[in-house]
């Protein structure tokens, strides 16, 4: 490290310190906008976003995935933003790309905050995401606002992609943007939180099983084939499934062992009549050393057996999603050394690269051969960020920090 480089990182820091209150406002103006996902009617708070971009000089390019794409795959409107600041000559040095996603489950019941209020509370605030992920929209600008005022690269680009898929799994974000031809970045950081430095996640396999049997009435169940009963041979030997994984352990750090869980189920038409179809939506975590294609093909033949052992019942299984796990590419290792020397200055801690059992849409750049990790502004866990439950909070000295983290990580990728 030069006697300049230690002089651009404290520059760095006193800026983010200077700005940090428009900072946090920035933050609650974002928080402030629903993107509540779904219905995911989220091209309001793309526009809104773009706008607040515009008073900080920056031109958000604003690509609308087509109508019919969106409403085709369960959602109302995605806006995906780019803004793109080139350093130096044109071509010159990496293109770092820094992804967060607007889009968020709705708040839920159980909320002693207004959970688009904003509203900050001894050092926290709260809100619709504060921690995941509105708040990397903001670490990301003003890192950005940081490097162009004080460090001033000479070479290199950066491109903030803020997108609004990540609940449905992140095709029509970053996978978007990605297929379309839009962006390639050399890097890239995804949002996360502030005291580790993710490497690898799990894959998500999501299916959606319908069970057929036959109506009839409650007085006479035997003119009928009970559906439910048949669901739940399947379900029991789904679960068997769930003892079996806890044999199966990754070798990664932060992630376990694979697991199943089936998050709803419905069907039937009153309570006098045998249930003629039930059907359950089931959710499978693949560990990075699975193939995903062996794991399709095993839990559908786990259901087929167990279908056909119940006399009269059917079944129709369909993917709703596939996403693949992240895996750490060569090139990462550039980031992982960067954030973790700069956390060791502004946390005074050393930040474990590590695994998560959460997926992303990191694995969609991951795919594309582009270097990744995740790193944003949150807290050691996602437990304490009450990420998609009630009070979801982020600690405002964890934005801070992380923001003086990515401003610093720029600088040494981009000189």
């Amino acid at each position: 490290m030069t006697t300049s480089h230690t002089a651009a990182y404290a520059a760095l820091d006193a800026w983010v310190d200077a700005h940090f209150d428009d900072e946090v406002r920035f933050l609650q103006a974002l928080v402030r906008v629903p993107t509540d996902t779904p219905p995911g009617n989220n091209a309001p708070h793309a526009e809104r976003t773009a706008e607040l971009l515009q008073a900080f000089g920056y031109e958000a390019e604003r690509h609308p995935v087509p109508a019919a794409e969106v409403q085709a795959y369960g959602m109302e409107s995605i806006t995906n933003l780019i803004v793109r600041r080139a350093f130096g000559a044109a071509g010159s040095g990496r293109t770092v790309a820094l992804n967060a996603h607007g889009d968020v489950v709705p708040p839920g019941e159980g909320w002693t905050h207004d959970p688009y209020g904003a509203e900050i509370v001894d050092g926290k605030m709260y809100g619709r995401a504060t921690a995941v992920s509105k708040s990397d929209f903001a670490s990301f600008t003003f890192a950005l606002r940081a490097l162009e005022a004080v460090a001033r690269p000479s070479q290199g680009a950066v491109e903030l992609h803020f997108t609004y898929d990540e609940e449905f799994g992140g095709e029509l974000g970053p996978g978007w943007l990605l297929r379309q031809g839009l962006t390639r970045p050399d890097l890239m950081i995804a949002a996360g939180f502030s005291h580790e430095v993710v490497t690898a996640h799990n894959g998500c396999l999501q299916m959606e099983v319908t069970v057929h049997g036959k109506m009839a009435h409650a007085a006479v169940p035997h003119t009928g084939v009970d559906a439910l009963q048949g669901a739940v041979h399947i379900l029991n030997a789904l679960y068997a499934q769930n003892t079996l994984y806890q044999q199966v352990t990754s070798q990664v750090a932060g992630i376990k062992h694979p697991y199943l869980n089936v998050g709803r189920i419905e069907g039937g038409t009153n309570t006098n009549v045998v249930p003629g179809k039930v059907m359950f939506k089931l959710d499978r975590r693949m560990i990075p050393e699975e193939n995903p294609v062996e794991v399709e093909a095993r839990i559908r033949e786990v259901i087929e057996q167990a279908a056909a052992e119940r006399s009269g019942i059917t079944v129709e299984i369909k993917r709703l999603l596939l996403a693949r796990a992240m895996t750490p590419l060569a090139g990462n290792q550039a980031l992982v050394d960067a954030i973790q020397t700069h956390a060791k200055t502004v946390l005074g801690e050393d930040l474990p690269a590590v695994g998560t059992p959460l997926y992303t849409d990191v694995r969609l750049y991951v795919e594309q051969g582009i270097p990744g990790v995740i790193y944003g502004a949150g807290p050691r866990t996602v437990l304490e960020s009450h990420a998609k439950r009630a009070d979801e909070r982020l600690d405002l000295d964890d934005l801070r920090a992380a923001t003086k983290v990515i401003a610093r990580t720029l600088c040494d990728l981009l000189h």
